[in-house]
């Protein structure tokens, strides 16, 4: 199997989920925001290890929506700062399982101190070749297709028809194949303006399981629910 696409938009709300069954102590049980986003990222990180052990090659994760800057400026702030710290672990583990990072979205709405750290992780690992990391952030499935089609008609000064070819070379996704399985945590069955261009022919799956309690036993049942099905998905990927 080459790809593996996982939602990690739940890790913020781990709390309210985690403890949507138990109202009644819900006000003894609070888990600090930089907690449940550390958990997140670790999580991220250990799922890495497991698919390079598997054979995934490709792992592309949602880390933060366009729509997330809406927040309070403090959880904003609280996340960007995990991110940076996120970004020095990748810098570690990259060097141990030869994995490349690659950061898709509008990164220029990123602040400058975590826009050029992303950018130096994607320089350094660039000749890195075993697994490949994409990671969404400041990202919309919508804002990309937009960004897309006005790069393509730049890029036609002389009136030609803007053609398929020229929209999919300008996604910010153009770095890694479509997906084969989209995992939804959370219970959750919608995709959250993810991928909505790339996952055409590939298989949805959600599970009630939160982000960050996400592991090996979880990832491998996606994988052989997946290569169940695999005839089906690659039938519909050939008639395209």
């Amino acid at each position: 199997m080459s790809y593996n696409a996982s939602f990690l938009d739940g890790q913020v709300f781990y709390e309210d989920v985690y403890f949507e069954l138990f109202e009644s102590v819900r006000s003894h049980l609070t888990l600090p925001l930089s907690w449940t986003v550390t958990e997140g990222a670790m999580a991220l990180l250990y799922l890495l290890v497991y698919c390079y052990e598997l054979g995934i090659k490709y792992v592309t994760a949602y880390a933060f929506s366009i729509h997330n800057f809406k927040r309070s400026p403090e959880e904003v702030k609280k996340i960007m700062d995990l991110m940076m710290e996120s970004v020095t672990l990748l810098t570690r583990l990259s060097k141990f399982c030869s994995l490349r990072v690659h950061f898709a979205g509008n990164l220029q709405l990123l602040s400058t101190e975590l826009r050029n750290a992303a950018n130096k992780l994607m320089e350094n690992t660039a000749s890195n070749s075993n697994l490949v990391l994409t990671i969404c952030v400041s990202y919309t499935c919508s804002d990309e297709i937009l960004h897309a089609v006005e790069e393509s008609c730049r890029e036609r000064t002389d009136g030609a028809v803007v053609k398929l070819a020229d929209i999919e070379k300008h996604m910010y996704m153009a770095v890694a194949p479509d997906p084969d399985i989209i995992i939804r945590t959370g219970g959750e069955c919608r995709l959250s303006n993810f991928l909505l261009w790339q996952s055409c022919c590939c298989h949805l799956s959600s599970v009630y399981t939160v982000w960050p309690e996400f592991g090996v036993l979880h990832l491998v049942w996606e994988v052989l629910d997946f290569q169940h099905k695999y005839t089906y998905f690659a039938r519909k990927k050939m008639q395209l």
